[in-house]
């Protein structure tokens, strides 16, 4: 459905924000090695009183140090002795400036004492604007890129934290390393109770996670999966509790041994992160746990575990080493549980985001903001395809040689590029300078063209050619499909600089040529073409500029004048904006398209539908929802939806429902 696939690219972007160090206004003079953290909650007042101990290393001479602070926060910061210090709060950074009254010397370890509080119930302040990522309530969630302690090069300097948390009697919190049965103890206050958590091994443990959750436990092997869900989302528990067990079981035998065999799976709120990790924690938002397991999201967060928790960027420039290997984690598994063809699906979803926005190398993206879509589609996407390819240049067995010693030998500690390209030249044997050179440190993928002629040879063919694109420095293998009149036969070749002859032998009379049919490199073409642009204006609604995002959309059509796939998107920015007439040409263009994807023809006949209810012809409405039925499509619950609005519903609640629901999904 069109609202599930735009959400799963929302949940490549904004989980990304987890593991990316923002965008501070000076260099980190300072790492933070270790916190000890008392934070007390009233959900009531959504009121939030801590008290944050630091031990930090100063990484030059200083004689002042910067910290991010949430704006929601009025701190004052204590010396080793208790004295007050000078700090200068910079608002428009999040960040608190503190002084010292002496000099430090590089290398000096020293410890300081934030006290602070305040509410946080709105995204008004938020360290990342229009995102709530600290809030305090009836399920609270002080989220680590919230920046509720404070924070140093975030996403980057890990940390060890010891926690204690004071909620309300029957509240239960979730954190990183929870302490034996017993560290959850009443408070000196009645009707108080205090949850702690310490994580000693250096990583991000700075979430935390309350609510009247119910709890159940897991067990397989040595892996033990806690659940907690609300009570409306019970029957679901048992389906995510065994795909949680599934993909972090294939990820062990993947990646090697996991940073903690302990697996907290979280119910979130609808109003934050759609998907949330740190130390043994995979969140997920309530709109996420169905009935259909949402399988590939989870498998993402958990891969996480492995990159983020484990091995984590050395710097800005590294983070596809994060966000790109649990993005292709995901495809892994999906290809592990749904085989190959959905293997093949989501690598298409990963060229489009790769291809949206490839003005700068990755190796460059330092100089992007940290939370734009570019930075995010590049690193997510553009680094999960570099895995794919390079799984395609040196083999199956080489690869998951190559993934499995990178994550065991840099299991605790930051990793960068080059550590990558070094172990993957080991197994391989050779050097892959032209590879990482070209997909690193260069914009752009080819655009592959093909002549051919074709000679009777001996008892078979012969088949002389020539590949042409236009990236001069361009090195890989591509396979060719060659279809004859028996079977179909791949040859791989080598294909270098903007023009690569070849000869191959066959044994049937060639009939068609494809070049690179599994997608095995990252390339444009005329169906991605229309992708990206499609991509690129869902992006554009997401920031709710409707006239940007029809021009991108538009460009589609410019390629493929039928896409169904365009007008259906065409159609549903029409919708929001209450454009009934223009949005029902629209859904009916995409049905009159090419029919790609399938799904297309179900959700426009159930949005006509919509469309008709709202403007008062229920019998028109009633025979959309019919044809929708009679699809048998039911991707991603169109014919429930059809069936649901089939119902005798008021047409002045449906009307003001249906559009609530629109809004909502954007």
């Amino acid at each position: 459905m069109a609202v599930a696939r735009r959400l799963r690219a929302f949940v490549f972007v904004v989980s990304a924000l987890l593991t990316l160090p923002a965008l501070a206004a000076e260099k980190p003079r300072v790492q933070v090695d270790s916190y000890a953290i008392n934070v007390e909650l009233n959900p009531k007042t959504h009121h939030l009183i801590a008290a944050a101990r630091l031990r930090f290393t100063a990484l030059d001479d200083i004689n002042s140090a910067s910290f991010e602070l949430n704006n929601s926060l009025r701190p004052r910061v204590l010396d080793a002795a208790g004295k007050p210090l000078v700090i200068e709060r910079i608002s428009q950074e999040n960040l608190v400036r503190v002084n010292f009254p002496k000099a430090m010397a590089k290398g000096q370890a020293d410890t300081i004492t934030f006290e602070y509080d305040g509410e946080l119930a709105t995204a008004d302040e938020s360290p990342v604007e229009g995102l709530k990522l600290a809030y305090v309530g009836d399920t609270s969630y002080l989220l680590y890129p919230g920046r509720w302690f404070p924070v140093v090069n975030y996403g980057v300097d890990r940390f060890t934290a010891d926690i204690n948390v004071t909620v309300p009697t029957g509240v239960t919190v979730i954190g990183s390393g929870a302490k034996p049965a017993g560290s959850v103890m009443p408070a000196r206050e009645p009707g108080k109770t205090i949850f702690a958590f310490s994580w000693p091994k250096a990583s991000f443990p700075g979430t935390i996670i309350a609510g009247r959750f119910e709890e159940q436990t897991f067990k397989s092997g040595g892996l033990t999966v806690h659940t907690y869900f609300t009570p409306a989302k019970k029957p679901f528990v048992q389906a995510y509790a065994d795909s949680a067990t599934k993909s972090f079981e294939y990820f062990s035998s993947l990646y090697g041994p996991p940073p903690s065999l302990n697996l907290n799976v979280v119910e979130l709120p609808d109003d934050t992160l759609p998907t949330v990790w740190a130390p043994e924690i995979a969140g997920l938002a309530s709109r996420a746990i169905q009935e259909k397991t949402n399988y590939r999201l989870l498998a993402n967060t958990i891969a996480h575990q492995w990159w983020g928790v484990s091995v984590s960027p050395t710097s800005l420039q590294d983070a596809w080493l994060t966000d790109g290997f649990a993005r292709y984690a995901q495809a892994r598994y999906v290809e592990e549980a749904a085989g190959g063809a959905a293997y093949s699906e989501e690598i298409k979803d990963m060229s489009v985001g790769a291809l949206a926005y490839d003005a700068v190398p990755l190796s460059g993206v330092g100089k992007l903001d940290p939370f734009s879509a570019e930075f995010q589609s590049l690193t997510t996407n553009k680094g999960a395809m570099i895995l794919g390819m390079l799984r395609w240049v040196i083999g199956d067995q080489l690869f998951d040689n190559t993934v499995r010693v990178f994550a065991i030998t840099h299991a605790g500690k930051s990793a960068s590029s080059e550590d990558f390209q070094t172990e993957a030249e080991k197994h391989y044997g050779s050097k892959l300078q032209s590879f990482f050179s070209q997909w690193l440190d260069s914009t752009g993928a080819p655009e592959f063209k093909n002549k051919y002629t074709v000679y009777r040879s001996g008892k078979g063919f012969r088949v002389a050619g020539q590949i042409s694109q236009d990236l001069d420095l361009f090195s890989m293998p591509v396979e060719l499909k060659i279809d004859t009149d028996g079977k179909t036969e791949l040859k791989r070749i080598e294909v270098k600089g903007t023009n690569s002859p070849y000869v191959v032998e066959t044994f049937g009379k060639p009939r068609r040529i494809s070049i690179d049919p599994n997608d095995h490199v990252l390339k444009n073409s005329s169906e991605f073409k229309v992708r990206v642009a499609i991509q690129r204006g869902q992006d554009f609604v997401q920031q709710g500029d409707f006239e940007s995002a029809l021009r991108e959309f538009q460009k589609a059509l410019d390629v493929n004048k039928n896409s169904s796939l365009a007008q259906y998107r065409i159609a549903e920015v029409f919708f929001l904006q209450r454009n009934y007439q223009a949005a029902a040409n629209a859904y009916r263009s995409s049905l009159n398209g090419d029919g790609d994807p399938r799904w297309t023809e179900v959700w426009s006949h159930v949005q006509l539908g919509k469309i008709f209810d709202a403007t008062g012809q229920r019998d028109r409405a009633t025979n959309e929802y019919r044809q929708a039925l009679q699809t048998n499509d039911n991707t991603q619950g169109a014919l429930d939806e059809a069936r649901r609005y089939q119902q005798n519903i008021s047409f002045t609640h449906r009307n003001r429902k249906l559009f609530a629901e629109v809004q909502n999904h954007f």
